[in-house]
């Protein structure tokens, strides 16, 4: 099931939509956290995650009054400082913690946030729960869309990432086989026009500083290498149930087209703003209405020529295999997935080379046979089998 609405459907919302941010330390939870701040009469915080950021979750539980706090990863589950939560703040740890967040009563909405494919369980809670995701864990759709998808109701699933969120605006009443074309914006990233010869030998440094978007690391890393541009293609493809080719990648440096969508009929609908993270979020919390501006708005009067280009496959060589694994379907995504959080994780701390993520990436998919996604216990099996190949081809440790 696409997530494409018909008459006019949307999940019905409180008045006042109480709110789970799972990752709520990470770049895009702050961020949501911020959007909560401006709009205390109509969002309340009422549950808050991290994987290991005590003291974040702590400051963010007193701050908005959360009654249930989760923290992903048990070594930090008795740090001190969790003494300071709110007097009858349920405290709980571990993945299945994070993830009993997204189905708890006091909760309406649950942002997942959460970092990479650990956020499919949380995702999928919630949504069995009959919850409104608000979701920015794209690694959870593109590994498990198979699982997730069936279960989405109207407007029970709202994209946060700045293209699908685009892209979903510019679907709103639209009938999903008037759709010729999607194009899925990219900044090109902080080596656009490179050759592969001087992506040889650059720094995680040099790949960390995006040219426009301010986002956490790993997803930085991504972007540098166009892999974040890979998964998105796979996302598309699963959110709006259109085939890996009707997805067209489209450099737009500027980053003030968040995405486009071309009709049957040649008419092309754009989604332009800011490149800031709160006005997407903000929509997933307040959809179907608009609330007021969470940033700055853009004088286009003021604003340079917007320019376009083609994606160079070919030198970024992650776009063309998370096209590949798109299309081997099944569980090879998961399996892609897997290989390139490994050697993502790596070059940051210097284990390996940019181009050994795109190397890693190939040889763990060309190790891998696509089955028939069957359920999460078999998807966290091809995830830890793929991790370790990854390991084994970067030689690092676990």
């Amino acid at each position: 099931m696409s997530i494409f609405e018909r008459d006019g459907q949307h999940a019905a919302r409180p008045h006042v939509l109480r709110v789970a941010v799972l990752g709520c330390s990470g770049s895009i939870g702050s961020q949501t956290l911020d959007v909560c701040r401006q709009h205390p009469d109509r969002l309340q915080v009422t549950a808050l995650a991290v994987r290991s950021s005590t003291n974040k979750l702590v400051d963010a539980a007193r701050e908005f009054g959360a009654g249930h706090v989760a923290v992903a990863d048990s070594c930090h589950a008795r740090d001190g400082v969790l003494d300071g939560l709110p007097a009858g703040c349920a405290l709980g740890s571990g993945p299945d913690a994070v993830a009993e967040l997204a189905a708890l009563d006091d909760v309406d909405c649950v942002v997942n946030a959460v970092e990479g494919v650990a956020g499919i369980r949380a995702g999928y809670e919630a949504l069995k729960a009959g919850k409104i995701l608000a979701y920015a864990n794209k690694e959870s759709i593109v590994v498990g869309g198979d699982l997730l998808m069936p279960l989405v109701e109207p407007g029970r699933l709202v994209p946060v990432d700045s293209e699908h969120s685009a892209i979903y605006q510019c679907i709103v009443g639209e009938a999903p086989e008037r759709v010729h074309r999607i194009w899925l914006t990219c900044s090109g990233g902080p080596f656009f026009g490179r050759t592969r010869e001087e992506l040889a030998g650059v720094t995680a440094a040099q790949a960390l500083a995006h040219p426009t978007w301010s986002m956490g690391a790993k997803i930085t890393i991504d972007s540098a290498t166009l892999m974040n541009k890979g998964l998105e293609v796979l996302e598309a493809r699963q959110l709006f149930e259109v085939p890996i080719d009707k997805v067209q990648v489209l450099v737009h440096r500027q980053s003030r087209i968040h995405s486009m969508v071309e009709f049957c009929d040649g008419v092309v609908k754009a989604q332009l703003g800011p490149s800031d993270m709160r006005a997407p979020i903000q929509y997933a919390l307040s959809y179907p209405e608009r609330w007021e501006s969470p940033t700055p708005r853009v004088d286009w009067c003021d604003e340079p020529p917007l320019t376009f280009a083609r994606p160079d496959e070919e030198t970024f060589g992650c776009l063309a295999l998370a096209k590949e694994a798109g299309r081997a379907g099944g569980t090879m995504p998961c399996a892609m997935n897997a290989a390139n959080e490994v050697a993502n994780a790596a070059f940051r701390t210097g284990a390996c080379g940019f181009m050994d993520i795109e190397h890693c990436v190939r040889e763990v998919m060309g190790l891998t046979t696509a089955e028939r996604v069957e359920d999460l216990a078999q998807l966290s099996e091809v995830d830890a089998r793929s991790r370790a190949l990854a390991r084994e081809c970067l030689g690092v440790g676990a």
